[in-house]
C-alpha cells in the first residue's frame, strides 16, 4: 500500500527555519514527481513547491521563492521542503504529494489534481 508521512513540523518564532520530510513507503519514488503543498486556516490548499522525478526540473510559488528548498534523495525515497526565513504568513498544514511521471520527463505539475497520492500533513506555526 502506497503511504507517504510527512515529519519535521513545529513551533517557530519568524525567521526561523525548519525542514521538512516525506517518508515514502509501499513503492519507489523515482518514477513520481514529488509536491509540497499547504493549506492555512481558512483558505483553500495551495502548491508550495514540486520537483521531478530526476530532480532536474523544480518549481515553487511566488512567495516562497529564495526562502524554502525543495530535494530529494530517491536512494532513501524521501523528499525534503528547507524551509528558511520563515514568515507568519507560512503558518498551515503541509502536506506531500506524488503524481506519476513514469510516461514522461520534464517539468513537475503544479495542480493537485495530477497528485495521486497524499500524506497526512504536518502543522508549521511561525509565531511573530
Amino acid at each position: 500500500q502506497v503511504q507517504l508521512v510527512e515529519s519535521g513540523g513545529g513551533l517557530v518564532q519568524a525567521g526561523g527555519s525548519l525542514r521538512l520530510s516525506c517518508a515514502a513507503s509501499g513503492y519507489t519514488l523515482n518514477s513520481y514527481a514529488m509536491g509540497w503543498f499547504r493549506r492555512a486556516p481558512g483558505k483553500e490548499r495551495e502548491f508550495v513547491a514540486a520537483i521531478s522525478r530526476s530532480g532536474d526540473n523544480i518549481i515553487y510559488t511566488d512567495s516562497v521563492k529564495g526562502r524554502f528548498t525543495i530535494s530529494r534523495d530517491n536512494a532513501k525515497n524521501t523528499v525534503y521542503l528547507q524551509m528558511d526565513s520563515l514568515k507568519p504568513e507560512d503558518t498551515a498544514v503541509y502536506y506531500c504529494a506524488a503524481a506519476d511521471q513514469s510516461r514522461y520527463l520534464g517539468y513537475p505539475p503544479r495542480s493537485s489534481q495530477r497528485y495521486g497520492y497524499w500524506g497526512l500533513g504536518t502543522q508549521v506555526t511561525v509565531s511573530s
